[in-house]
């Protein structure tokens, strides 16, 4: 079954090209992993000023590995002030 995941982020505008440094770092850990078919960054273009991760991965296993990839490198995925609403993160299943 592959596995994806969409987050929405909402940083603040003083923060918002670093958090897209940021999310793209991160994409780079999740693609190194064998099993990721990808990992992106998106950018809103209606106003809302979010940035969207996405990733795609050919199994639960290989989506783990990935996210324990992350957790391993020195990225900066802390949640804190530098953005100004909650994240919303939908992991996804296509059967």
């Amino acid at each position: 079954m592959t596995v994806g995941f969409v987050a929405f982020h909402y940083p603040r505008p003083e923060h918002f090209d670093d958090f897209v440094t940021r999310v793209h770092e991160v994409a780079a850990v999740l693609r190194s992993v064998p099993g990721c078919l990808s990992a992106d960054c998106w950018e809103s273009t209606d106003g809302a000023d979010a940035v969207v991760s996405t990733g795609q991965w050919e199994s639960e296993e290989a989506f783990a590995a990935s996210f324990a990839a992350v957790a391993a490198a020195e990225v900066d995925v802390a949640v804190d002030d530098r953005e100004h609403r909650p994240r919303q993160i939908f992991k996804l299943a296509a059967r």
